[in-house]
């Protein structure tokens, strides 16, 4: 039985952050009451990151990361590996593989992965832009580094025959991350192996 509020205000507030992923309508309850007895300042400045974090926040032009700047600090680190591109379906995964330490290369942020269920095909991602990054003919290898799903190795199978015509490498992290498991999930030194440990497409 759903708990009524003495307050719309708050019953407003308990509703909007209850559509935040792992946040049921008690722990909303408990969220806004705490901001309510927070200060002003405080609150003032928990809003404004909020809406600094929608209002401000880029997505790179080149990886399509989340970044400050229009290019992220990664594609516009010269010491990292132009040559290799990792790829991977969310921005937590490049979070993830980041905290690895294993990998000096770039990254190409998809955005999701194929999923007709979801209503997610090819042209919802950003897989035109990766092939546009690879026929320009700089890139030696590229790692699909996608949470091995039944959706992430179709998608994985789709990036791969789309990059045929350009004689690329193609790689897929090894095995060590258990089928079905999101990469993000995975811990570092699993994860680690598994990039380091990657294995060519075709032998999959």
């Amino acid at each position: 039985m759903e708990q009524i509020l003495p307050s719309r205000i708050l019953q407003n507030a308990v509703e909007q952050l209850s559509i935040l992923p792992g946040v049921g309508k008690k722990t909303a309850l408990r969220y806004a009451l705490n901001l309510l007895r927070n200060d002003d300042e405080q609150v003032g400045q928990f809003v404004e990151a909020i809406t600094s974090l929608k209002k401000d926040l880029k997505f790179c032009s080149v990886c399509h990361n989340i970044s400050d700047t229009e290019v992220c600090p990664i594609c516009a680190d010269q010491r990292r590996d132009d040559t290799t591109i990792c790829v991977v379906s969310d921005i937590q995964d490049v979070m993830a593989l980041e905290n690895t330490q294993q990998y000096k290369g770039l990254y190409h942020v998809l955005g999701g992965v194929i999923s007709p269920l979801d209503g997610m095909g090819p042209a919802d991602l950003e897989i035109d832009s990766l092939v546009e990054r690879v026929a320009a003919g700089h890139v030696k290898e590229v790692i699909l580094a996608i949470s091995p799903t039944m959706e992430g190795d179709t998608t994985c199978f789709y990036i791969y025959r789309k990059l045929e015509p350009y004689h690329v490498k193609v790689t897929l992290l090894a095995r060590g991350v258990a089928v079905g498991e999101d990469l993000e999930y995975t811990d570092e030194v699993t994860l680690g192996r598994s990039l380091l440990n990657r294995t060519p497409f075709e032998d999959k």
